[in-house]
């Protein structure tokens, strides 16, 4: 029996579960949803912040990047403290920090720093979501909660969730900005108004974890074991990054690169561009599973080939000032986020151990949304060096990871 097939057996056996129904994980599965709805509700407003509140574009994107900043510490130590402490308080945390971060953004017109301590509670409500909620959903999709799903049920629904919502939150801030009344407060009030019932739906959900903690201090509770195993060292840890990397650029940065071409439409396409991404990342994900191989890295190989093609038409955009080709980059890269975010939570779940999963789930994410940093990386080193140049360095690191997948990639297989 594998590590994976261990812990199912030892999540569906905790005590106090309460009986099994049809369905559970959808309970989960919405509080991933507007998790990620905060998480990305913030990435099509650059924009308005940039016309309105005349901030420059290296505090722009430092908004969009500081959310890492929240994010990583909440990723690397909730997974971990809820592997041995339960799920339940750990999601119910997240969620309030949801409540918080909006009501500080709705706060933005009065300052730069609300934006700023918004973002970094709406990071720590995203790690939260998918270290904790992504390995609660999985738990809830296998065993005797859900003894029909497939192996791979887990990982696609807890991916789902999280493209869905961030999907979801882009377009209503999107169209708020461009079209609605106060966009600068009104989209972090609706999302404050999706998240509250779910509070509820958290407290009647079924813990799938003991909650008996390791004894001494909490801070040293926080190893995860599995992230030295040499399968996520040398395939899972080079190629995540891109996952997010991809996004930031595609529907993070290209827009601000475009607003000569799109004019008074900038905040639609920003929207679009994160729409669409996002939306066929969600499409793709069911079939993406197809692509992902067990005696392989065939779904990372491809995801990076995929974001790296992305960026290539990425700079063909930026060159031409074409919205049009812009949007296929964002293709493109949707297309690589549904691999690598599908194939990445497989090889997680097949690695981590019996204690493990949402601490390997939440270094995954972490490593993952380190690319996130991307645009504000590239806003400050523009002032030097021409984008383009920039993109072209970003494309070659692509090539390198991508080499570097393919080399290890039949390597280091945990036991089936």
């Amino acid at each position: 029996m594998s590590a994976v097939d261990t812990g199912s057996v030892r999540a569906t056996t905790v005590a106090g579960a309460g009986t099994a129904k049809p369905r559970t994980w959808l309970l989960l599965w919405g509080a991933v949803f507007v998790s990620s709805w905060g998480g990305n509700q913030f990435s099509p407003l650059l924009l308005m912040y940039e016309d309105r509140q005349h901030y420059s574009s290296v505090l722009v994107n430092a908004f969009l990047g500081v959310y890492v900043l929240g994010l990583a510490p909440a990723l690397l130590i909730a997974g971990s403290l809820s592997d041995r402490h339960g799920r339940k308080p750990l999601m119910l945390a997240g969620l309030v920090s949801a409540v918080v971060g909006s009501g500080l953004l709705a706060c933005g017109p009065m300052g730069p720093e609300f934006l700023l301590i918004g973002r970094l509670f709406s990071g720590a409500t995203v790690g939260v979501a998918m270290a904790v909620g992504n390995s609660w959903i999985k738990e809830l999709s296998q065993g005797r909660f859900d003894p029909t799903a497939d192996r791979a049920a887990g990982a696609r629904r807890a991916s789902l969730a999280f493209t869905l919502g961030s999907g979801a939150g882009a377009l209503v801030a999107g169209l708020i900005a461009q079209w609605g009344p106060i966009p600068e407060v009104l989209p972090f009030l609706i999302h404050i108004m999706v998240t509250l019932p779910f509070i509820l739906v958290v407290l009647r959900a079924p813990e799938t974890q003991s909650g008996s903690g390791l004894a001494g201090p909490w801070w040293k509770q926080l190893t995860v074991p599995s992230a030295k195993h040499r399968r996520f060292v040398r395939v899972v840890a080079i190629s995540c990054p891109w996952i997010f990397a991809g996004a930031a650029i595609g529907y993070g940065y290209l827009p601000t690169q475009l607003r000569g071409a799109t004019g008074s439409w900038g905040l639609v396409f920003a929207t679009a561009a994160t729409v669409v991404a996002l939306g066929v990342s969600s499409a793709f994900q069911p079939l993406a599973r197809r692509v992902h191989s067990t005696s392989s890295a065939r779904g990372l190989a491809t995801m990076v080939a995929f974001i790296g093609v992305g960026l290539v038409i990425v700079i063909a955009a930026i060159a031409t000032q074409s919205i049009w080709v812009g949007l296929a980059a964002d293709v493109v890269i949707g297309f690589g986020m549904g691999i690598g975010l599908v194939s990445g939570l497989q090889e997680v779940q097949t690695i981590a151990g019996t204690r493990d999963l949402a601490g390997l789930t939440g270094v995954f994410y972490a490593i993952a949304y380190a690319g996130f940093l991307a645009p504000a990386v590239i806003a400050a080193l523009a002032s030097a060096v021409p984008v383009l140049t920039i993109l072209t360095v970003a494309v070659g690191l692509a090539l390198a990871s991508f080499v570097l997948v393919l080399v290890s990639s039949r390597k280091h297989l945990p036991l089936a």
